[in-house]
């Protein structure tokens, strides 16, 4: 089990560059996160969920998203709410101090129970903690972190980040503070995140195992491939790596608001990779740029909510004025959803029972309603036959004349609506732009000549390897393998 000094030091990463590099040993080989908290999510086969941290590593394995890579998944609703997702399924909505109270000590069953059929099916189960391994605060009932490693005698290896500082008390402060029966499952520790010679820091590397009697398994480099993954946690858009700041008239500008609820934003992730693109989200406080090409209003977790947000940051007027002078709008999900006439949503699912008016690009209206949308499709763009692959996750359900003009269709069952004069359109499928042959359509559709020259999903292969021969570079992986070895034998 891989856990953490804090959050984003980088175990996603590195679970998903050793899962690769296991893979090529020719381990079978699966991920397993207990629990996890994200807005950003994969639809799995069967209908169920998982976050999109797990369906990177199971790629990374060779395997296909399942619900029993990551039991527990919370997707926030607010700073105080969140939906709970126990395999795959929608379980609760709750409060956080309900589900820390209450439900998270009666989720321990299903965590084991997914993680027994896993570990029944590969040679090798890389676990991949929440947060940090430190918050005692948060111990009791914890399903995780440490409660978890106890609860199936697993070995942990503690990751620190040395590019926020500190990493040197933050490993040694970690087994100060939590209870010496966790502390006795660490077995070692990495560095992540180390620029320049990591020779330099060998005395570092000593102080903290004097301090600790933990060996140190290696000194992870910063590593720019690593950024070109999809990522799951919202912070990396906070990143300067997100904003291309060197745009120039001849690239494609496409605009992305970030917005507070924002949800499965490596949408975005095939046009990043673009040369021909510049893809910008536009933090809080900031406009939207006068000089953009195309808005595109990502994924929300709070439809409502992030509408109300929209409107605090004065974007609605930003985007309803691109779109006047001809700016192509196209929004996805829950952006779909905000670019109607109205959002309703009688029965609270999202809150306070209530219905707003939408940013009224698009002749159409959704109702909430609690039931849930989680399907994997294939299907075909109506304007130019190109197959598209990709995910819904939703709820709610749109209507309204603009959708009897579909962005896809699946086998007559149709997906979206474009508007009366074609600049706007909408549409719930996430993934769309993986699909190669569509993203240099819907480019040339904006802007002759702006046609794809990426294969992403080799991209995301041979970045996958990339990772793998940065970890066989930097990490004694057979001494993990030992570790992992002699626990199974214990």
């Amino acid at each position: 089990m891989f856990q953490g000094t804090g959050s984003d030091v980088g175990k996603s990463t590195l679970v998903a560059g050793i899962c690769r590099a296991a893979l090529k040993r020719g381990l079978s080989v699966a991920p397993f996160k207990p629990q996890n908290m994200s807005n950003n999510a994969a639809a799995c086969a069967d209908g169920g969920e998982i976050g999109r941290a797990q369906a990177l590593q199971a790629r990374a394995c060779g395997l296909e998203p399942h619900i029993d890579f990551n039991p527990v998944l919370l997707k926030p609703q607010s700073d105080m709410s969140a939906q709970v997702v126990v395999q795959g399924k929608l379980y609760s909505t709750t409060s956080a101090a309900d589900y820390m109270l209450k439900k998270r000590a009666s989720l321990m069953d299903a965590v084991v129970e997914s993680y027994r059929r896993v570990q029944a099916q590969y040679d090798l189960v890389l676990v991949e903690g929440a947060g940090s391994a430190s918050e005692v605060n948060l111990r009791k009932n914890d399903i995780a972190n440490m409660g978890f490693a106890r609860q199936i005698n697993s070995p942990v290896c503690l990751i620190g980040d040395i590019d926020r500082g500190g990493v040197i008390a933050s490993i040694v402060g970690t087994q100060t503070v939590i209870d010496p029966k966790d502390a006795e499952l660490i077995c070692s520790f990495l560095i992540n995140r180390f620029r320049g010679d990591p020779t330099l820091f060998n005395n570092g590397i000593t102080a903290i195992e004097n301090g600790t009697s933990w060996p140190c398994r290696g000194v992870v480099p910063w590593l720019p491939e690593a950024l070109r993954l999809p990522q799951e946690d919202a912070v990396v858009l906070e990143t300067p790596q997100t904003v291309n700041e060197n745009s120039s008239s001849d690239k494609l500008r496409i605009s992305v608001p970030m917005l507070s609820r924002i949800a499965n934003f490596d949408d975005l992730d095939p046009l990043r990779a673009e040369e021909s693109v510049v893809v910008e989200f536009i933090p809080p406080g900031n406009a939207i740029p006068l000089d953009t090409d195309v808005v595109i209003i990502p994924g929300t977790k709070s439809t409502i909510a992030d509408l109300a947000f929209i409107q605090q940051q004065g974007w609605d007027h930003d985007i309803l004025a691109l779109s006047r002078n001809g700016v192509r709008v196209l929004g996805i999900c829950g952006g779909y959803q905000l670019l109607g006439k109205t959002i309703a949503d009688p029965d609270g699912i999202e809150g306070t029972p209530k219905t707003v008016r939408g940013l009224g690009l698009l002749d159409v209206t959704t109702e909430m309603s609690a039931r849930k949308t989680v399907v994997q499709v294939q299907t075909r763009c109506t304007r130019s036959g190109e197959r598209v692959e990709g995910y819904e996750i939703h709820i709610g359900a749109t209507i309204g004349k603009d959708t009897d003009k579909p962005v896809l269709n699946c086998n007559g069952k149709p997906d979206g609506a474009i508007s009366k004069n074609g600049l706007t359109e909408g549409t719930y499928l996430h993934g769309l732009f993986t699909s190669d042959a569509f993203r240099s359509w819907w480019l040339e559709s904006i802007r002759a000549g702006t046609s794809s020259s990426v294969d992403y999903n080799a991209q995301v292969e041979s970045d996958l390897d990339q990772l793998a021969e940065s970890m066989e570079r930097s990490i004694d992986i057979d001494a993990l393998l030992k570790d992992a070895r002699v626990s199974a034998l214990g």
